[in-house]
């Protein structure tokens, strides 16, 4: 998919989300993976003992709806990319359809980061989400966000199709699609009147489009009804930081150290690994940053979701819990870029030394499926290289008191170039944190780090990056539904 800028895919997605938010004032007058910061959220509580899953009603499969409206999620931006915004990608053709159709014709592509790392996982949630919200389990809706991509790789553009952006629209599209529909989901009480409500609903269609027009075809939209008990029940908490921060980049001789600038920064934890740990994303951990940044506005999203679960042992003053996660990383600040998607088996434990003292600590690994990470140079006018390999990762987490938190996770990866400059990378990360907790509510928190990044290139000499950063915040925590 070519593109000589992402604008189209801002104005196509915010055309999409438009419509959709007009039409309930039409129709009715009513209107990790950060896996170690979800060990330290719970670190303080003992976590409840397993049950088991419960599973909501059967709601009624309808499959001509939700084939209807990924076809719309493919039809809308297609029309217009071609009719309003005449991008010469979009003119397709029965000519360009049979050249498309063609397994020989699949090639890697070119395009700005933002748009093969983050537009095209978005555009797949939406494939995802038609089939999620029409009655379908995380299961059933999974070949809905790969049938969507390839169709809209062979039809929607007459450039020839590209496995990465096959696999970030599939598999970032399902990471994303299952986060939002059940983030939009548990934030609407259906028993629920007045303002608040309408303003739920809103936020719920912003956060999954496709959920909220589903919402409004069947009249749910600001309808009382159901019972308090149909609601998720699913704990879900949140932080929210502002402060200050600063990022370094060293390549070879050259140090830059950056200055302190504001960021601003939302976690949001959705459930509690030790509860319903078998079921796809009953598990989630999210977090989105964003600050006065020369290179975009948001600078990191990270998405976790637990896919299945096993327990290893439990007893009153220990917890041993593995997890497969399903993860979506997107990072691009003024110093580093890197966007990734990967299947990790994590190993999780906790021990309670004391009623004043909890120890946590995790392991992971496991492949990384495709990642976009800058090369020393261009590649046919691409500043980075897809790669594949595998990662690998550890933390541990000390609680004192419900008042004193201190931390550390690392985060290793070894990487091969599948498309780009013949090399191959290996990659390291720590992060550390110390957080002192006024009340249940308030903190301040220091986050010191650094990344380093080693390229091992076959026709040119070796670099090697470092990328110290450091963060000082003050934290708000909520329990924003429970």
């Amino acid at each position: 998919m070519t593109k000589t800028s992402t604008c189209h895919n801002t104005r196509f997605f915010a055309l999409l989300l438009l419509v959709m938010l007009a039409a309930p004032f039409y129709v009715s007058a009513q209107t990790a993976t950060d896996a170690q910061k979800l060990i330290t959220d719970t670190v303080a509580k003992a976590p409840p003992k397993p049950r088991s899953y419960l599973p909501p009603p059967p709601q009624q499969k309808r499959f001509g709806r939700a084939a209807f409206e990924l076809l719309g999620a493919e039809v809308v931006p297609q029309l217009f990319d071609r009719f309003v915004l005449k991008e010469d990608f979009a003119k397709t053709s029965f000519k360009t359809f049979g050249h498309n159709l063609n397994p020989n014709s699949w090639t890697w592509d070119s395009d700005l980061f933002v748009t093969n790392q983050f537009a095209h996982p978005y555009h797949g949630s939406l494939y995802f989400s038609a089939f999620r919200t029409n009655g379908y389990s995380f299961w059933q809706s999974t070949p809905a966000a790969f049938a969507g991509s390839y169709l809209w790789e062979t039809f929607g553009e007459k450039d020839p199709p590209s496995p990465n952006d096959f696999i970030n629209t599939s598999f970032g599209g399902i990471v994303l699609g299952e986060m939002t529909y059940r983030f939009a989901n548990k934030i609407i009480n259906n028993r629920q009147r007045g303002f608040k409500r309408q303003v739920n609903e809103v936020v719920g269609l912003l956060i999954n489009p496709m959920n909220g027009l589903n919402r409004i075809i069947d009249g749910k939209w600001g309808k009382v009804y159901g019972n308090p008990t149909d609601r998720d029940s699913t704990r879900l908490t949140a932080e929210f930081d502002l402060g200050i921060r600063k990022f370094g980049a060293k390549v070879g001789a050259v140090t830059n150290y950056g200055q302190f600038g504001w960021f601003g920064r939302a976690r949001l934890m959705y459930g509690n690994r030790y509860k319903d740990y078998r079921v796809p994303f009953s598990n989630i951990y999210a977090n989105v940053e964003f600050g006065n940044d020369d290179s975009s506005g948001v600078n990191s999203v990270n998405v976790y979701g637990s896919l299945a679960g096993w327990e290893i042992r439990s007893n009153k003053d220990l917890q041993h819990l593995a997890i497969l996660s399903a993860n979506y990383d997107y990072i691009s600040n003024e110093a580093f870029f890197y966007g990734g998607q990967s299947v990790k088996m994590n190993i999780f434990s906790q021990y309670d030394v004391s009623s004043r003292v909890k120890f946590t600590t995790s392991v992971n690994g496991g492949p990384v499926l495709i990642a976009a990470i800058p090369n020393h140079g261009v590649f046919r006018g691409r500043a980075y290289d897809y790669t594949m390999g595998g990662s690998w990762g550890g933390g541990a987490g000390l609680n004192l008191m419900d008042k004193f938190t201190v931390g550390v996770d690392y985060r290793g990866a070894w990487l091969l170039t599948v498309n780009g400059n013949q090399s191959h990378y290996v990659l390291h990360a720590v992060t550390g944190e110390v957080r002192y907790q006024f009340t249940k509510a308030l903190s301040v928190a220091t986050e010191p780090g650094y990344l380093n990044l080693r390229s091992t290139y076959k026709d040119a000499d070796d670099v090697t990056r470092i990328y110290p950063y450091l963060r000082l915040s003050a934290r708000y925590s909520v329990d924003l539904y429970r």
